[in-house]
């Protein structure tokens, strides 16, 4: 990140919002420095599929090979990883969990780190406001009897179903903030920015993370094109193009951090771009269907969002269209920027483009994408171009509008008056018209670097296991080398106050950026826990120690958590055997109390995702059980070996193994539920 540029002509507005960290995986791009190097080149990152990866992915020869599929899309790659146990997830939950779920989990992880603030933090006023799309795998996961049986119904609601993305990450991360589940169909993640904000200036929350996230399928999958459809031939989006013949469907996930740009400037925070102003409108029925945009409410959305930020919308250089590159939208949309960006017509000075063109269509992440790209713009003080950008199709009537489309990267220059500033649209199906007016970071001072070897720092770093530790090492000493690396002293102070405490530790003392580099590098190696010599506050972190909140430093990005987990899959519509033996088990063990011991042990593995309950020593808590999952277990022991627990037995803090003891004892012995019950009443 660079160090923001000149200040604004205007002192802060009471209704801006900072926007002080964010974090994103978009197509071709796994963060967010590929993502700006993408963009930046003008790099295309749709895939077109072979035949044979397809095939071999489960694709329907008859349609892969017929006249009008096109093998083409925003492919998120290893989106099927997950970093479980750091989530407090067990192995059964996690392969249930949506992928959505995961990966909006780690990118919120991430965001939070980025502005500098510990994940895990208590951060007990940060509202949370995202939204999700509809996915193969909620579907097979809810239309899945087995599964059901296996984990429970009300428990595979919960992993998969999108209405719980906010509270999952309210849940996993402590944030007692408001927490929406936001659905606008493809505004949903620029909608949800705006309900953050808006949450931010009633005071309802202090910080809000705010985006989306999109994940159809982690197969490899084209689409099939029809005549007069959304979808282009070809296999590209060229939004505003006179090639333009539709949209590309994509996946992807962003996050931004929101917070009141008065307290950002008081807190020193990262600021990487300022909100000055946002609204939302429907269309109604002004439209000539259900589906169909419309330029009157999408218009006002512009024209809302700039009198909400006290400015005119020709105080705009640069719009981000929603742009599908569709007939009807991109018309449409053309003809209401026009209409609200009236003070520049006829000037063409204002850029125009849509990030569609890079990745395709994100659906419910489609937003937020957008929004990322532009703060990255405002950041780097540079306009990207439309991938693939030809000439613009005539029926725009540019040459006459206040447009032009950005077909080259190009210095974006402050205007003589008042800072550089952006617009960002967002349209879904339905009829919300959203709209964000950004604004170039306040300038913030360069901190003070002291003379090398007069300062000693100690960077403390942690991770879940050593391969992280190693990763995130490596990450940080080529942060350190880049142009415009963040001082030794706001590093030190980010990693002490901004990062989760782990057990796997390490530190690196130096003088300067250099020498951290280099003994981050060592760290990365695998030479030890240590470099650049012993250090009281290091040794105190190796022992377990907390880390100090005191010194001087301010918050900067940094490279966030390199999560390494494995891969979970995600279901498809094929229906999946996930539990038929323990049944068996239990007939088989009849009145055995040894056998039926033996059973419910695999029973109580089978609901925590464990390969086996044998370790003497794991209670069920440790093994990540909770109320839910002893409802289920409840219900599976009263069906498949005709015994009734009291819920209350999965309260207690017992093992695995006196739990399977006290179950396999009440059906076996006389008058067994009383003689339970007792138990636990003497106890």
């Amino acid at each position: 990140m660079t160090e923001n540029a000149a200040a604004t002509d205007t002192t802060p507005a009471e209704s801006a919002i900072a926007i002080v960290g964010m974090s994103g995986r978009f197509p071709g791009a796994p963060d967010l420095d590929a993502y700006w190097s993408n963009l930046l080149g003008g790099v295309c990152s749709v895939t077109d599929f072979t035949e044979e990866e397809l095939l071999a992915d489960g694709a329907d020869p008859g349609e892969v090979r017929g006249r009008d599929y096109v093998p083409a899309k925003g492919h998120l790659a290893d989106a099927d990883r997950f970093d479980a146990e750091l989530f407090g997830f067990n192995r059964t939950e996690a392969a249930v969990l949506d992928p959505q779920h995961r990966l909006l989990l780690q990118t919120a992880w991430a965001a939070l780190e980025d502005a500098g603030r510990n994940p895990r933090g208590g951060s007990a006023r940060t509202g949370v406001y995202v939204g999700g799309g509809s996915t193969a795998h909620m579907l097979a996961a809810a239309t899945d009897p087995r599964l059901a049986a296996s984990v429970g119904a009300l428990q595979v609601r919960i992993l998969t179903d999108r209405e719980f993305l906010a509270p999952w990450i309210s849940y996993r991360l402590g944030l007692e903030g408001p927490s929406l589940t936001v659905q606008t169909a493809c505004s949903t993640s620029l909608t949800a920015v705006h309900l953050a904000v808006q949450s931010l200036l009633l005071g309802e929350c202090d910080t809000a993370l705010a985006g989306g996230v999109a994940v159809d399928t982690l197969r490899k999958r084209g689409y099939v094109h029809t005549q007069g459809g959304i979808f282009s031939p070809d296999g590209r989006c060229r939004p505003f193009d006179e090639r333009a013949g539709g949209t590309v469907p994509g996946n992807g996930v962003g996050v931004v951090v929101l917070r009141r740009l008065s307290d950002a400037l008081a807190d020193n925070d990262p600021i990487r771009a300022v909100i000055r102003g946002s609204a939302v409108t429907n269309d109604g029925a002004t439209k000539v269907g259900f589906t169909a945009p419309g330029v009157d409410q999408q218009t006002a959305a512009i024209v809302e969002a700039w009198a909400a930020a006290g400015l005119d919308p020709a105080d705009a250089q640069y719009l981000e269209a929603h742009g599908t590159a569709t007939a009807l939208g991109d018309r449409v949309e053309a003809a209401a920027a026009t209409a609200a960006f009236k003070g520049a017509l006829g000037t063409g000075r204002i850029g125009i483009g849509s990030v569609k063109s890079n990745i395709g269509h994100l659906d419910a992440a489609a937003g937020v994408a957008a929004l990322i790209k532009s703060v990255l713009m405002l950041e780097h003080a540079t306009l990207v171009p439309n991938a693939n950008a030809g000439r613009p199709h005539p029926d725009m009537a540019f040459e006459d509008s206040p447009f032009h489309v950005v077909d080259r990267a190009a210095a974006w220059t402050e205007p003589e008056r008042g800072p550089r500033r952006a617009g960002v649209s967002s349209v879904g199906i339905g009829g919300t018209n959203v709209h964000v007016v950004l604004e170039q970071a306040p300038g913030r001072a360069a901190a003070g670097e002291p003379d090398a070897g007069s300062v000693q720092e100690v960077l403390l770093l942690s991770a879940r296991t050593p391969e992280d530790l190693a990763a995130l090492a490596g990450r940080l000493a080529d942060a350190l080398r880049a142009p415009g690396a963040p001082s030794l002293a706001d590093t030190a102070h980010t990693l002490r106050v901004g990062r989760a405490p782990m057990d796997v530790r390490g530190y690196v003392r130096a003088a300067d950026p250099a020498g951290a580099a280099a003994g981050l590098a060592a760290l990365a190696g695998g030479a030890g826990r240590t470099a650049g010599g012993l250090d009281p506050l290091g040794e105190t972190w190796l022992s377990g120690g907390p880390a100090p909140e005191a010194g001087g430093g301010r918050r900067v990005s940094l490279p966030a958590y390199p999560f390494a987990g494995e891969s979970f899959g995600a279901y498809d519509l094929t229906p999946r055997v996930v539990r038929d033996e323990v049944p068996e088990q239990a007939a088989e063990a009849g009145e055995s109390g040894a056998g039926l011991e033996q059973a419910v042990r695999a029973l109580l593995a089978d609901a925590l995702g464990l390969e086996d309950a044998d370790d003497p020593g794991m209670t069920y808590f440790a093994a990540g059980g909770d109320s839910l999952t002893a409802v289920h277990l409840v219900g599976c022991l009263r069906d498949d070996f005709d015994i009734d627990v009291p819920i209350t037995l999965f309260l207690e803090q017992l093992t695995l193994h006196e739990m399977a003891r006290r179950i396999a004892a009440a059906r076996v012995g006389d008058d067994s539920l009383d003689a339970l019950l007792a138990e636990f009443e003497a106890e």
